[in-house]
């Protein structure tokens, strides 16, 4: 998604927008990292060590120098309710240089509805105390201490950035106005029952220096024009995805050599493959090739303080269907300051008069903020006061929600995190926030005297909702899916609000691997100590000290169908909903399946570096995640793989295809030739050249390249270097010579085809030696050998082996297209046979089998990476692609998906307010918030769930949560016939069915021959099934899920709803 202007206001000074005349060098457009205070930004930060297996899935969010210059940042987090421990929990997970936890306050019942380190027996105890040794667990590497004094301009002196949550505005501006002056940055977050409030202040001089966190975009040039300004054309393979005021540099542009070694220069975008730049007139003829890269230029940003913010107001708007709530709350909030501070408490909960005379909050709010509103400055004036809104925020100010200090806090850490790196765009500069629609849709539900505390540990909540709404959270059964980043949140969430704490409620978490270091950066109920635990076991236990309430049980299966017995039809009908905390779309959409079919509720989410999303599905009034669907990945042609790369994201996958084709497929295959006697009459009838391709390998791997002995395996790496990244390449020059022109004249090396050159194998090279000791460690464990780090000793090896000399061959076949390849991929059938009776026979290799490798890119010791990065860079020397070291090359060949605590905090504070209408039933679509967020612009986007499509047979309207429900067993004690089940259609809804199948399985059609139609007409449906599909039905198996295909009385074929079948 492209960033969208989300503030009204932006006082940002940076490069002159307008286009350059000439090409002028980057300095006069980049600022300079000031050097006389540490606040504004480090010039440069030292090595500092940093945690690689810890804080791997960060890294990727932030980059390394950006977590260095966290590293070198102290911070304090003053105030440590529910708010306060979500900020000081995300930053500790982030690893800042130190935290320290201020709070002068002891803990209240009401802390317990959302600070998640507080328990019943801290009743009375100070709150930072009592969090710190538990806030301390998080991370080893950040010292977390405690302070309980006050404020004082010489404690505050020490620290890069101040948090201040849950404070008085006159202590806001107090330290506001020292940290403004002293270079400190400042962030202060509020929460009030259903309103959160964010501001920043990160002095007159931060230095920002990327301001999205997105991969700098490149794309090839076909055409520089000598024009003023000179208009540069990409290749039509893709667009370019510039913007204006994107900064450029140019490479290996021929003729126009002159933009190689220009500074980055601003564009001006004119289409989607096109955009000028400055002047080139002067500039020789351009003749071909080059590459441009985007390039990240920073940018100095000032900030008003607080209290002359106060005044002119810079607003993020949150929610574009409420523009006008963040000014009417920024009159709000200050409101409620004086309220609070008048009477010394917040407005009661839900108060309205019950006599003429009584005094009610709401309206002595209402009264406040006008008077707020009169002495304001005309910036932040509102005409008309929203007397509704600022009456519903007297109503649930007293409360303290869980999700919503998940959501405000988890945008506070990264605001804290912008703060100390410079890396990401910050809140410019007040946030305001509120999910009203969270509240009953009844109006006249809630009262005060509903909303009384009890000193019980969810007073905070009933505060806005109500006891009525509590035990209904606390009866409910939620099926987690799930128990990683998102999931450790989510339970924490449960467990804070109640859900499955009553009697009959449950929350069932399942989720089958094991604790791994990664893990522990942002899945905060995991502790060192448990890495190879079970992931759902170790969270329920933890998730029980949060709450010993929660009824929470743990399992360890994966959902599909091999699981259906355990997840059957009296699981889900139990349940009240199912929440989604899975980091794959298959598994996402089998559960969406499920929860349509049980129709069930399903909360939806999922986090990709700063970005995340939350759907909301309910049955009848939504559509489900499986509506719609994002566009497939775009796949690299296997011509582009095999021969002509031009990125490095090809040779790593390249790499990974070498890995999978060299240690796990021959092994497999090999195993399957020793143990199953169809194996090859099965592989004959694969498709194209894969017979060819899998006996040639099994072949190699028995016969011509089994290695007996470790020097064997350390031969084989030798000879496999030379064959790929020398003769391979030698061969290919040969079919296309370097000056080779295709039939149009054209070169054939040019655009996106980049000319290679051999390697000349040299001890001496690190990148070589790895290559060989990784490959050959590799092979050995293929076969079961030991293998050896002792590279002095590889090295005496590789001197003693002769490469037989490589002459390139005519009359080999290289294919140019992916066309060309499909079309030529036909095997001569005597040659498969002729290899076939080359095969050793099985019964000759009795008690030999192999051991395929899977791979695996978090351990470091294992070779794996090491073989990935060393193929990876080997190829990308021999096209001249930039190489890419190995948390790039691990981030991009094992599919990483870049993680961090803020956003997971964040999405999953905003599912837990869509559980709570969930819970109280909420039937308007309107109720609902489909939400996407990116926390690096920052950009917030919340719209109305989509219904259903509406189909129509018949005059009948069904959309996909109706179906047929058709009861299999008759009066009469027996199953349906097929014929019964044809007429039933035909009386019941005037529908002839034409198909009808189950699964895979077609049990009826209109063309089936008649001997076979008639057999089967008089078969129980269920009988039917098992003979078709060749499977009993299991015990759990309560009903069949049956497809139609109809036609309605005119003859015409009808789209209809599908069959829910009951058997038992």
């Amino acid at each position: 998604m492209s960033s969208l202007p989300l503030s009204k206001k932006c006082c940002m000074s940076g490069p002159d927008p307008k286009p350059s005349s000439n090409c002028s060098p980057a300095s006069s457009i980049m600022f300079k990292v000031p050097s006389e205070s540490s606040n504004k930004m480090p010039k440069k930060v030292s090595e500092t060590d940093i945690d690689e297996g810890l804080y791997s899935r960060q890294l990727y969010v932030l980059g390394h120098e950006a977590m260095k210059y966290l590293q070198t940042s102290s911070v304090l987090v003053s105030g440590l309710r529910g708010l306060g421990v979500e900020i000081a929990k995300n930053i500790i997970l982030g690893g800042v240089k130190a935290v320290t936890l201020h709070d002068q306050g002891t803990a209240q019942w009401a802390d317990l509805s959302s600070q998640f380190y507080l328990r019943e027996e801290d009743i009375g105890k100070n709150r930072a105390e009592v969090s710190q040794p538990r806030l301390a667990e998080l991370n080893s590497y950040v010292p977390v201490s405690t302070y309980t004094g006050a404020l004082v301009d010489e404690f505050l002196a020490g620290f890069q950035v101040v948090v201040l949550t849950n404070s008085p505005l006159e202590d806001q501006l107090q330290v506001g106005e020292f940290c403004h002056t002293h270079g400190i940055k400042l962030v202060v977050a509020d929460t009030r029952g259903l309103f959160g409030q964010l501001f920043c202040d990160f002095g007159e001089e931060m230095i920002l220096t990327d301001a999205n966190g997105e991969q700098p975009l490149s794309a090839m040039i076909s055409m520089v024009t000598k024009d003023n300004p000179g208009v540069v054309t990409c290749l039509d393979e893709a667009r370019h995805g510039f913007e204006s005021g994107d900064f450029v540099s140019f490479t290996e542009v021929q003729g126009m050599s002159e933009l190689n070694s220009i500074h980055p220069i601003e564009i001006k975008v004119l289409g989607p493959y096109t955009f000028s730049i400055c002047d080139t007139s002067n500039f020789s003829e351009y003749i071909r090739g080059g590459i441009v890269t985007q390039v990240k230029v920073t940018k100095k940003i000032t900030f008003k303080s607080l209290l002359a913010s106060l005044a002119e107001p810079d607003f993020v708007i949150t929610d574009f269907a409420k523009y006008s709530h963040p000014a009417q709350l920024h009159i709000g909030f200050q409101a409620l300051h004086q309220f609070c501070a008048q009477y010394g408490r917040s407005p009661r909960s839900h108060n309205e008069p019950d006599c003429i005379l009584c005094f009610e909050d709401a309206t002595e709010l209402v009264t406040i903020a006008q008077a707020v509103n009169a002495q304001a400055t005309p910036t932040v004036q509102q005409h008309s006061l929203d007397e509704n809104l600022i009456r519903k925020l007297a109503h649930v100010s007293a409360g303290d929600l869980a999700p919503l200090n998940a959501f405000i806090g988890g945008l506070a850490a990264q605001e804290v995190m912008k703060a100390c790196s410079g890396k990401f765009m910050p809140i410019m500069q007040w946030l305001y926030f509120d999910a009203l629609e969270c509240l009953p849709e009844d109006k006249e539900a809630l009262t005060e005297d509903k909303c009384l505390p009890c000193q019980n540990r969810y007073d905070g909540q009933v505060a806005v909702f109500g006891s009525v709404l509590q035990e209904k959270l606390g009866k409910q059964r939620y099926f987690l899916v799930g128990a990683g980043a998102i999931g450790c949140e989510l339970l924490k969430n449960f467990a804070m609000i109640g859900l499955g704490c009553g009697e009959g409620g449950a929350v069932i978490v399942t989720d089958m691997d094991t604790i791994e270091k990664s893990n522990l950066n942002r899945q905060f109920l995991f502790r060192p100590w448990d890495v190879t635990k079970l992931k759902s076991d170790t969270a329920a236990a933890a998730v029980s000290l949060i709450n010993p309430h929660i009824r929470v049980m743990s399992h360890q299966n994966r959902v599909g169908p091999d699981t259906e017995h355990v997840y059957d039809d009296d699981f889900f009908q139990n349940l009240d909903g199912v929440t989604n905390a899975l980091d794959s779309v298959d598994a996402r959409m089998y559960m969406d399946r499920r929860c349509v079919y049980y129709r069930k509720p399903l909360l939806e989410s999922g986090t990709l570096g700063t970005k995340g999303n939350v759907q909301v599905v309910i049955p009848f009034l939504t559509e489900s995640y499986s509506s719609s669907q994002d566009p497939p990945e775009k796949s690299i042609p296997i011509c582009t793989l095999k021969n002509f790369p031009n990125s490095i994201e090809h040779t790593l996958q390249w790499a990974r295809d070498e890995f999978e084709g060299l240690f796990k497929q021959p092994a497999e295959n090999v195993n399957q030739y020793l143990i199953d006697s169809k194996f090859v009459e099965r592989t004959l009838h694969l498709a194209g050249t894969q017979p060819l391709e899998v006996l040639e390998a099994v072949q190699r791997s028995l016969v011509l390249q089994r290695p007996q002995t470790w020097a064997d395996c350390v031969a084989w790496a030798y000879q496999h270097w030379h064959t790929q990244y020398n003769n391979n390449i030698r061969q290919l020059l040969h079919n296309f010579p370097p000056n080779q022109l295709t039939s149009s004249g054209a070169l054939f090396w040019s655009g996106p085809k980049r000319c290679p050159h051999p390697l000349i194998f040299d001890i001496n090279n690190p990148l070589h030696l790895d290559y060989v000791i990784a490959a050959a460690n590799l092979f050995a464990q293929t076969y079961g050998l030991i293998g050896s780090r002792d590279r002095a000793a590889v090295v005496i090896l590789i001197q003693s082996m002769q490469i037989p000399e490589f002459t390139p061959k005519s009359g080999i076949k290289i294919h140019i297209s992916d066309q060309e390849l499909q079309t030529s991929s036909s095997v001569d059938d005597s040659q498969l046979q002729e290899l076939k009776a080359m095969l050793p026979s099985p019964e000759n290799l009795s008690g030999f089998k192999m051991y395929p490798i899977n791979f695996e890119k978090d351990d470091d010791s294992n070779f794996h990476m090491d073989f990935i990065v060393a193929a990876s860079n080997l190829r990308a020397e021999n096209y001249n692609i930039p190489a890419a070291d190995r948390h790039k090359s691990k981030l991009i060949a094992g599919k990483i998906i870049p993680a961090i605590a803020t956003t997971t905090s964040a999405i999953v504070g905003l599912v837990c307010l869509e559980l709570y209408k969930v819970v109280q039933g909420h039937q308007k679509l309107e109720s609902y918030k489909n939400s996407f967020i990116n926390l690096a612009l920052p950009f917030f986007s919340f719209s109305q769930p989509l219904a259903p499509p509406r189909h129509q047979y018949c005059n009948q309207e069904w959309t996909l949560w109706d179906r047929f429900e058709v009861q299999g067993l008759q009066p009469n004690g027996e199953e349906m016939t097929l014929q019964q089940f044809l007429d039933y259609f035909k009386t019941e809804y005037k529908l002839e069915i034409t198909m009808l199948s189950q699964g895979v399985s077609m049990l009826y059609s209109f063309f089936m021959p008649a001997s076979k139609l008639k057999e089967r007409l008089e078969q129980p449906m269920s009988e039917i099934v098992k003979r078709v599909s060749k499977r009993k039905l299991g015990h759990h198996v309560q009903a069949l899920v049956l497809e139609l295909c109809c036609n309605d009385e005119s003859g015409e074929d009808v789209e209809v709803p599908y069959v829910r079948y009951t058997i038992r």
